[in-house]
């Protein structure tokens, strides 16, 4: 009897050890296939990250390419109002050499430096706005007086004392003018 007790302990021990071993293999499966899970958790979390790393460095390439090109119209638009009252002066003293009677050639002379000049000006994309005869616009006009016309209806630019410009579509310069206020009363009367 104390045979069979003994290999009924060793049957259960031998039991326990298969069991054991097979809990220890089921323990290596759960291990692999918990080792597998957090590796593709991990490769999604890395591809993830990739993707937002991607995606920023996009949006910075973007966002400096866009100042750089808001500094470089800056830079220009600076320039060209510093220019601005250069022309102007410019345009002055040709018009008084004009009604002075220069010498004809120092007139066109100065005439193809002023073309020149517009040239320059056209190819970076600044226009003069147009004033006489159109109605006042305060987005682009600016208005220094009021004066009774008849030739011109209320509220048209008859005058312009100082040329306006724009750069591209923006507004670099407001043309001051002088505004019709209507027929003259006193005439009428």
């Amino acid at each position: 009897m104390a045979k069979k007790n003994k290999s009924n302990e060793e049957e259960n021990n031998l039991e326990n050890e298969v069991i054991g071993e097979n809990s220890e293999c089921e323990k290596e499966n759960l291990s692999e296939t918990e080792i597998i899970e957090e590796d593709s958790k991990e490769d999604e979390s890395l591809a993830d990250q990739l993707i937002r790393l991607q995606a920023d460095f996009t949006n910075f390439r973007n966002r400096t390419q866009r100042e750089r090109i808001t500094l470089y119209q800056r830079a220009n638009e600076d320039l060209l109002l510093e220019l601005l009252p250069v022309l102007d002066h410019f345009e002055m003293g040709l018009e008084t050499a004009v009604k002075n009677n220069s010498d004809k050639t120092v007139l066109d002379g100065f005439q193809m430096i002023l073309d020149q000049f517009y040239k320059v000006l056209d190819k970076f994309n600044l226009k003069q706005i147009d004033v006489i005869g159109l109605p006042f616009d305060p987005h682009l006009h600016e208005a220094l007086t009021y004066v009774a016309s008849n030739k011109f209806e209320e509220g048209i630019c008859t005058e312009q004392v100082r040329k306006g410009y724009q750069f591209g579509e923006k507004l670099l310069r407001a043309a001051q003018v002088v505004v019709s206020s209507g027929k003259d009363v006193k005439e009428n009367s």
